[in-house]
């Protein structure tokens, strides 16, 4: 249980004026934080605790929200503040009531999403790390997309899986798969768009009508990142499609990238998760060959 008298003195500090006698209620937090609703007193705000070792990882969120939020496309959450004191860290944002979202939300999301992706970098990367899920992210910049994704990526997911004790079913076919990368970009070159970086369907929701995201794994890469994660748990309707590709339609062979780019991912449930993910690692892997 968090040491509220000394995080309640450190929200002041922020102007997130809050009442001890209106104790933080417990909500549904994440793997490596707590979450709590707690009452300031203008307004409602979220906050998220853990361990002074996580400071940096709530940095990175908060820096990502306001990096999502140049972008002027979708709505995210406001920092409120992103302290550490003592042995705690703590995030505060604002509290969004969320809703049962509709087809017309998730046009709105497919719509906002493309414009997003519209706000570019001049690289590839972003100017500080992060982390997907609890495995850090490296975002060095790069001018190369496939040497990015070779790097900071696949590689370096690989690598991981390989000191987890996979790298018997893994490492030679894996190997393979990174050194043709540029077998499925010899005909395309992706824009450094902004990404969400994490956006499967628990990321997202609806409030009065519109789209909100949150909890991202910023960095700026190709588009199809993006997507390639909305279809892998699933959570997005065809409304959303629908629009985005209105929006910015798909380019040829994003089939085959969609594929390459979900490796990442299910790699890094791999390595969090275990083994359990293996066989969908092997497949994907052999199909991309």
């Amino acid at each position: 249980m968090p040491q509220w008298q000394n995080l309640f003195s450190v929200l002041r500090e922020h102007d997130i004026n809050v009442s001890e006698n209106d104790m933080p209620r417990p909500v549904g937090g994440g793997d490596i934080s707590s979450a709590w609703r707690i009452r300031a007193e203008d307004r409602a705000v979220f906050l998220k605790t853990g361990p002074a070792t996580v400071y940096d990882v709530f940095l990175a969120e908060s820096e990502g929200l306001k990096e999502l939020e140049k972008a002027n496309a979708i709505r995210v959450p406001e920092v409120l503040g992103c302290v550490c004191s003592g042995r705690e860290s703590l995030l505060a944002l604002e509290w969004i009531e969320f809703e049962l979202a509709s087809s017309t939300t998730e046009r709105a999301l497919g719509t906002q999403l493309a414009r997003q992706h519209r706000f570019c970098a001049e690289r590839f990367g972003w100017r500080r790390g992060n982390t997907i899920g609890s495995t850090p992210q490296h975002n060095t910049w790069s001018d190369d997309w496939v040497s990015f994704l070779a790097d900071h990526r696949l590689g370096f997911q690989l690598e991981l899986a390989v000191m987890n004790g996979f790298g018997r079913e893994l490492q030679s076919e894996g190997q393979q798969l990174i050194d043709n990368l540029g077998y499925f970009f010899s005909d395309y070159w992706p824009e450094a768009s902004l990404l969400h970086g994490d956006l499967w369907g628990g990321n997202w929701a609806s409030s009065n009508g519109q789209p909100v995201i949150f909890d991202p794994a910023v960095y700026y890469g190709d588009r199809e990142s993006d997507i390639a994660m909305t279809k892998l748990f699933g959570g997005f309707g065809n409304a959303f499609y629908e629009a985005y590709e209105e929006a910015w339609p798909m380019t040829a062979g994003s089939d085959k990238r969609i594929l390459l780019y979900q490796l990442y991912h299910v790699l890094n449930h791999l390595n969090i998760f275990g083994s359990s993910y293996l066989g969908r690692a092997q497949d994907l892997i052999r199909r991309l060959l």
